[in-house]
């Protein structure tokens, strides 16, 4: 096993596991912009229907009702009169759109557009969406979205059915693909002052933030509202240049603080410590017993000359039973990450192990960090 120097990341690849060692220092530094955002400059979720026309013969099957419906309406709005009975929707297939409207965007702004078959289609690649509204929360339409779409992968069958696939052919995406038509107003000039809103909240980072700006921009007064807001309040004339403000605020380095967590994957095996995790005396031991059971069977043939002889199979059970040898270690109060790995590897722990002495640890009330298990 071989070390680093602390603010290194330590990985140990250990049987069928790996550990994931956060040793950082004491504080680590973070832009503002990082770590927080201004209250109300927020992306906005866009979602539409819209069909996607072009297949090569991989669209939505006949019994897709909507599909052929939502063709026939489009027809019919055209000016093109179809009976929906006759209609045939291999080429085409019904999607849903997802997108997301930035903060401050205006009309003209291009925005990437996620598409997603609903019906039986088998593949997208090669195909066109036509022109769909995307809509808010609030039922209004934000944005238009058209164009030839990118898909990651592919499906090709034959006609027995069998087939080759690759990734998620049902699901593509158009960059730039729709166009805003109605902006969210929100203007920076009106504000009384700035929310900062911390990405994870914390009262330490938080008082921590508004030190920082209090002693770099001497004329800006924060004051922390609580764990996860900052606020600034502006006077007349700060509002004028509130622009140039925020940047300023977006370059602050912070000073960041977080409660000790340990997480723990038990599918994977993976374990993650923070550098904050301590551990109180206490005495650890581990060790693992295996039982192994073999099965032989034995043929008996009889002479080759005997009468009434019968060739006999008989089973033959062996069974192994073997404990691991492990040492006691004892763990002294205020304990270290560092020290605690030391310990852990040089009894043998695996990190599927591991999942289990720290349970047991956290049980013993010894552990002085959050468990996080997924």
């Amino acid at each position: 096993m071989k070390w680093f120097s602390k603010g290194m990341m330590v990985g140990l690849m250990l049987q069928t596991g790996v550990y994931l060692l956060g040793f950082c220092p004491a504080a680590s530094a973070a832009r503002l912009k990082d770590i927080a955002s201004l209250k109300g400059s927020r992306s906005n979720q866009l979602v539409g229907y819209g069909l996607v026309v072009g297949l090569n013969g991989t669209g939505d099957g006949v019994g897709t009702k909507f599909t052929v419906q939502s063709l026939v309406n489009m027809m019919e709005r055209m000016g093109v009169h179809v009976n929906k009975d006759q209609v045939k929707v291999s080429n085409v297939a019904a999607v849903m759109l997802t997108a997301n409207l930035p903060p401050f965007a205006r009309v003209g702004t291009k925005v990437d557009v996620l598409i997603s078959s609903v019906g039986d289609a088998k593949s997208l690649q090669g195909g066109t969406l036509l022109m769909s509204p995307l809509r808010g929360v609030d039922n209004q339409i934000y944005a238009l979205a058209q164009g030839p779409l990118l898909v990651g992968g592919f499906a090709s069958s034959g006609a027995s059915g069998g087939g080759v696939s690759k990734n998620h052919p049902t699901v593509g995406n158009i960059p730039n693909g729709a166009s805003v038509e109605k902006e969210i107003p929100f203007d920076f000039q009106q504000l009384d002052d700035l929310v900062i809103a911390l990405n994870q909240p914390d009262f330490t980072t938080a008082t921590r933030v508004a030190t920082v700006i209090g002693q770099n921009l001497k004329d800006v007064k924060a004051f922390p509202s609580d764990a996860g807001t900052i606020r600034i309040s502006l006077t007349e004339e700060q509002k004028t240049r509130v622009v140039s403000l925020v940047a300023s605020l977006e370059q602050l380095q912070i000073e960041l603080d977080s409660r000790a967590k340990i997480v723990l994957n038990e599918r994977t095996g993976t374990v993650v410590m923070g550098e904050n995790v301590r551990i109180s005396a206490v005495a650890i031991a581990h060790g693992n017993l295996s039982v192994q059971i073999k099965e032989e069977k034995n043929v008996s043939q009889p002479s080759p000359f005997s009468s009434g002889g019968q060739t006999t199979v008989t089973p033959e059970s062996k069974v192994e039973v073997k404990e691991e040898d492990k040492r006691l270690i004892l763990m002294s109060g205020g304990t270290t990450l560092g020290d605690l790995v030391k310990a852990l590897n040089a009894v043998g722990v695996s990190p599927r192990d591991l999942i289990t002495v720290f349970q047991a640890i956290k049980a013993s009330g010894a552990l002085q960090a959050d468990l996080e298990i997924f």
